[in-house]
């Protein structure tokens, strides 16, 4: 039995981005200028976004995937080298180490935070390991500096999938700060979007220049070098390339989200501070929180009922659907994908734990406390039997 719902609501979403006027206007205005490709806004963008996560560079790119990639690309691997990556991600993190070539290796994660940890990575780690994804997963910061210095000591590359972590923070620190790459995303699934769209973080500049030039197919000079430029530039290109470019468009909005975006957060946390605590006397059910050493933007809500909880993670979907709540499926795990069968991995019980029975309840930026309470509300019922 479902908890009864007032025909007169609306359905409540999982997710909704915060866009308004502004987006709207500065969109319009972009248009406008009769530069929409890849141009100054794009160029702003970078500089106030990598400004932001307290980067040296940010690289724009048309999604964190295509991100991915080109980190991979910078850092030189190919055939025969081994990434470990969580298999606890969207699919789009394993998918980035084969684009190269490489082979990924899954690894488990510690159930508090859904994340790698030093011990999940070593026991998967072997002499073809050149570089681990971290990956931030929904925004809870994965404990990189303790990631940095075991890599430093293995001699592996640490690449940051920070796709759903803007605005978490480790140490007081952005995540990204200190970061040897970072791949960010803008979907509407995010805290921040510009639709669709990614960055690139470092603060290596060779890094930051070849990924400008393999993001524009491998060209020696971009398209806004040779439309600012006074005198004919007869442009070449030094390698193998890609389109992987962000528009003025798109940018444009980018500028406008990255202002709300204090305020955003400040909002997604005020809302898990409630979810946590009506959930408190719902006896089973774990909810995603801080780790000690850091602290998210609640990107993502998730709550992990008990073995014993009187309704399964499925049950608990239908029963939030028809009273008229949208929530989703924890997060996936990639190696029981069909595209990833057979894939090197070790045991992963953590992973096919969070994977099989979380869910993920709706937290959006206008979200009231009516809606939390039927969301609520639900739960407490299944709960009861």
């Amino acid at each position: 039995m479902s908890a009864a719902v007032d025909p007169s609501l609306s359905r409540i979403p999982v997710m909704m981005p915060w866009l308004g006027e502004e987006e709207a206007k500065a969109a319009a205005d972009a248009v406008l200028s009769g530069w929409v490709a890849q141009g100054p806004r794009v160029a702003e963008f970078e500089r106030v976004f990598a400004e932001r996560v307290g980067a040296e560079h940010g690289i724009a790119v048309s999604s964190c995937t295509a991100g991915l990639h080109l980190t991979l690309i910078a850092l030189d691997l190919g055939p025969g080298d081994e990434v470990i990556v969580p298999s606890l991600s969207f699919i789009a993190t394993a998918n980035a180490v084969r684009y190269v070539g490489a082979q990924p290796v899954f690894a488990d994660v510690e159930a508090a935070t859904g994340n790698l940890t030093t011990a999940t990575v070593d026991a998967v780690r072997t002499p073809r390991t050149k570089a681990v994804l971290a990956v931030h997963q929904g925004g809870v910061p994965a404990d990189v500096h303790a990631l940095r210095a075991a890599c430093a000591d293995w001699d592996l590359a640490l690449v940051e999938d920070a796709a759903c972590a803007i605005g978490s923070t480790v140490g007081g620190k952005s995540v990204g700060h200190g970061a040897l790459l970072a791949a960010w995303s803008f979907h509407p699934r995010k805290v921040i979007t510009t639709g669709e769209g990614g960055m690139v973080t470092t603060d290596n500049a060779q890094w930051a220049e070849r990924l400008r030039r393999l993001r524009e197919h491998g060209m020696n000079a971009s398209a806004a070098q040779r439309h600012a430029s006074t005198k004919p530039i007869l442009e070449s290109y030094l390698e193998v390339g890609y389109n992987y470019r962000m528009t003025d468009i798109q940018a444009a909005v980018g500028l406008v989200q990255l202002e709300k975006l204090d305020e955003v957060v400040a909002r997604r946390r005020a809302l898990a501070a409630r979810y946590e605590t009506l959930l408190r006397d719902i006896p089973g059910l774990t909810a995603v929180r801080d780790p000690e050493y850091g602290q998210g933007n609640f990107q993502s809500y998730w709550v992990l009922p008990s073995e014993d909880f009187p309704a399964s993670r499925d049950e608990l979907l239908a029963a939030l659907s028809e009273a008229g709540i949208s929530a989703r499926r924890g997060i996936m795990a990639s190696h029981l994908e069909p595209a990833y069968q057979g894939h090197p991995s070790a045991p992963l019980p953590v992973t096919e734990r969070i994977s099989r029975d979380s869910l993920i309840l709706p937290l959006f930026h206008t979200m009231t406390e009516a809606q939390q309470d039927r969301v609520v509300a639900v739960l407490r019922e299944q709960a009861d039997g």
